[in-house]
């Protein structure tokens, strides 16, 4: 098994979206997947990376034409696990580097909610957009999360004391950028590494979201909190989740693009 398999197979994923800070990300991002699909009238959903099924699954359900694409078998038999048969979706295995089984410019809206955690070179993740470009309508919406370099440095280098690990490994250039390996699961980047991977590809951003923006910092703050406070820290975040100079301090980010026609 890869470190991959490994990981999502003794990992909760699922429970992490539905814990209260969990359902900040997960908010957030349903917040503005419903914006644009809102904007289509006949809207097919791509989700490439799809997990376990928290968002493709939920889509379904509303009645969106969807096509779940994962890489890891556990997680797809999650997914599959999820559905009653009625759902308009099609759950197939797949890699984000190769959706060669799927046509051309096929749908409105394309998803890659995990991919980019996972995939190490600019190659592998200028492939992984390649690929969803490709198969997004013209004017269609791309949506791409990823997960941001300082939170980590702050919390996990400094707040959970692994400087000394971190350094001895080797793991941090000398302007404090993360470097990753497959056997860490996941890769960090910063705002302008995103700006420079959408380079040279027929999209333009529409917006670049922070959506979790400070709830990993207060965990235990916001899952303690009562109704009423949690809906007004909702209100908070997502009254702040655009502006860009809070975006690098957020634990997980999600840039919207636009094919150009």
């Amino acid at each position: 098994m890869s470190y991959l398999d490994v990981y999502y197979h003794n990992y909760n994923e699922e429970g992490r979206l539905l814990s209260r800070h969990g359902q900040v990300e997960y908010l957030t991002t349903m917040k503005y997947i419903h914006e644009f699909l809102s904007r289509s009238a006949e809207s097919s959903v791509l989700e490439v990376g799809a997990g376990t099924g928290r968002y493709s699954v939920a889509l379904a359900k509303q009645g969106f034409r969807v096509t779940a694409v994962e890489l890891v078998s556990h997680n797809l038999e999650l997914l599959k696990a999820k559905l009653d048969g009625s759902e308009p979706i099609t759950a197939l295995q797949g890699n984000a580097l190769d959706l060669s089984f799927l046509p051309d410019a096929a749908f409105s809206l394309t998803m890659l909610l995990g991919p980019m955690y996972h995939l190490y070179t600019k190659e592998d993740k200028r492939k992984a957009l390649s690929e969803a470009v490709r198969v997004t309508k013209p004017g269609g919406t791309i949506m791409v999360a990823y997960c941001m370099n300082e939170p980590t440095v702050i919390q996990y280098i400094f707040g959970m004391k692994h400087l000394r690990e971190v350094m001895a490994c080797n793991m941090l250039t000398p302007d404090w950028h993360c470097i990753s390996e497959p056997k860490e699961i996941f890769e960090l980047v910063r705002t302008e590494d995103i700006a420079a991977l959408n380079a040279g590809f027929p999209v333009e951003r529409i917006k670049l979201v922070a959506t979790d923006g400070a709830t990993n910092y207060m965990r235990e703050c916001i899952d303690t909190m009562d109704d009423e406070t949690f809906g007004k820290w909702l209100e908070y975040h997502f009254a702040i989740c655009e502006r860009q100079d809070l975006i690098g301090a957020s634990n997980h980010t999600l840039d919207i693009l636009r094919k150009r026609g």
